[in-house]
């Protein structure tokens, strides 16, 4: 008979996870929902809020795609379909996990989970990840006066635990950075603590790698068999995270062993693929910016490149060619989307809605013009030999003013992601510049909008992410990428549904 099952989001950023879980859940006999999402930044939450309302509907309501025609801002649902908002509004909530009273806050509804569904919950989440993952280290380390023993993110996992013992789920998910990996705290790594506190919680949970077969001997796999390569799963993007799935002790006897959760690894997808069918766009120009300005500066950048005498003879052909152009994009006025000739199926598939005649959060940043500069060099570059430049790679005209610059901190710091191959993985300092995350066309010019970050991410193309752009990047970076928890939702319900 099919189960219904209960899923309780934790730390749930924009809703990656949640996504995810929640479309293999209408996809599957065995049915999954969320009932409640805890997260503490303002502008996820009606990110959260939004989409939980928009899922309550069989169909999204005309008003919605009205609304993104139009560009003049969404409506007031509360007036408009109160009972739905309001159930969206009870669903996701705005706290501050691990704050006093918290999770005395929860505990009653975590009961009340429990008991209505007869056990039959799923706690998915990722505490949050700046004290393990290794930029994060590296920066720590740098602060005047910071004790890393006093740093509590190391041990926010402690309450997804507190609630997992509360809750005590059929299965868990906990994602987390490839840094908990090493990770050492009081001398110690931190990852072994965590994989026995949630081995131990509640009456006890089965641990089990996604990527990896799981054991025969129904012994604990390996550390690094709980890491996940997205790329390896149909995602554009070469992000590495680790994910544990738990199972709770009652229901693990029978799991299928020599064989990995999620399957075969799948064809890589490339940055071209991924965000084909989305218009070419010049970038922004911090001051004075129109068509005619922008087009001057990108012609004299490329003049000075394409006589720089230092640089390669193909980089200069493509400087060139810039320069001479006629056809050098525009900041386009029409929204409608292009074709996805070209994109693998699977991605079509969840990306699409036939409904949907624009395209989201498709905007460009403003640079200086000595950026534009740098970046069409750097795009140039990576089109050339397949990889971004380094910094001591850019003539002496392009190098920034940093005062660092020659330390070698920053010899990465204008990366383009190839076209024929998935991006680097995004993250939230996507947020601050843009030189990290390059559009692979030295035409452009430019950073990658908020929307193709989000193709790299694998949102779906319909997917409305809240509060000003600088916010909209870093939820982006935030996140889980969707379709990757498409795949462990349903691997997960194969095992307990």
């Amino acid at each position: 008979m099919p189960k219904t099952f209960a899923i309780i989001d934790l730390f749930a950023g924009p809703g990656g996870l949640g996504e995810g879980f929640s479309r293999a859940g209408r996809e599957s006999d065995d049915r999954m929902k969320i009932h409640l999402s805890v997260e503490m930044d303002d502008q996820a939450v009606q990110t959260l809020r939004l989409r939980a309302f928009l899922r309550s509907f069989e169909e999204m309501p005309n008003e919605y795609y009205a609304a993104l025609r139009s560009g003049l801002g969404l409506p007031d649902w509360r007036s408009l379909y109160p009972a739905q908002w309001q159930s969206a509004e009870e669903e996701v909530r705005q706290q501050v996990l691990g704050e006093e009273g918290v999770f005395d806050e929860l505990a009653t509804e975590l009961d009340n989970y429990r008991e209505s569904y007869h056990g039959d919950t799923i706690l998915i989440g990722g505490p949050p990840c700046q004290a393990y993952s290794l930029a994060g280290r590296s920066r720590n380390m740098g602060k005047a006066g910071y004790i890393l023993e006093n740093d509590t993110r190391h041990y926010l996992y402690r309450e997804y635990v507190k609630i997992l013992n509360r809750l005590r789920p059929a299965a868990f998910i906990m994602e987390n950075v490839k840094g908990m990996l090493s990770s050492k705290v009081d001398g110690g790594g931190i990852f072994q603590r965590v994989l026995d506190d949630l081995e131990s919680a509640a009456d006890g949970y089965r641990l089990l790698p996604l990527g990896k077969p799981i054991p025969l001997d129904a012994k604990r796999a390996n550390a690094k068999d709980f890491l996940i390569r997205a790329e390896e799963h149909g995602i554009p993007q070469a992000r590495h995270r680790v994910i544990i799935l738990g199972v709770r002790s009652d229901l693990a006897g029978n799991l299928p062993t020599g064989l990995a959760p999620l399957g075969a690894t799948q064809k890589m997808v490339s940055v071209d693929e991924a965000i084909c069918g989305l218009w070419s766009l010049r970038s922004g120009l911090s001051r004075n910016d129109n068509n005619a300005v922008w087009k001057d500066t990108v012609r004299e950048q490329a003049a000075r490149i394409a006589i720089a005498e230092e640089i390669p003879d193909e980089l200069r052909a493509i400087a060139q060619s810039i320069e001479m152009a006629n056809d050098l994009p525009q900041l386009r006025q029409s929204k409608w989307r292009g074709e996805t000739i070209g994109m693998p199926d699977h991605l079509r598939v969840w990306f699409d809605d036939p409904r949907l005649t624009t395209t989201l959060h498709h905007e460009t940043r403003g640079h200086i013009p000595g950026d534009l500069g740098r970046y069409m060099f750097s795009a140039a570059w990576t089109r050339v030999f397949g990889r971004a430049p380094k910094l001591e790679q850019f003539p002496a005209f392009l190098q920034p003013e940093h005062r660092n610059r020659s330390t070698g901190a920053f010899a990465d710091r204008f990366r383009t992601q190839a076209s024929n191959r998935p991006s680097s993985t995004v993250t939230s300092h996507i947020s601050k510049d843009g030189h990290y995350f390059i559009h692979p066309d030295p035409k452009q010019c430019r950073s990658l909008t908020v929307r193709e970050a989000a193709r790299l991410q694998t949102f779906p193309d319909n997917y409305f992410f809240c509060g000003p752009r600088t916010k909209q990047y870093h939820q982006v970076g935030n996140a889980v990428p969707p379709y990757l928890a498409y795949q462990i939702g349903h691997a997960l319900l194969r095992l307990v549904g």
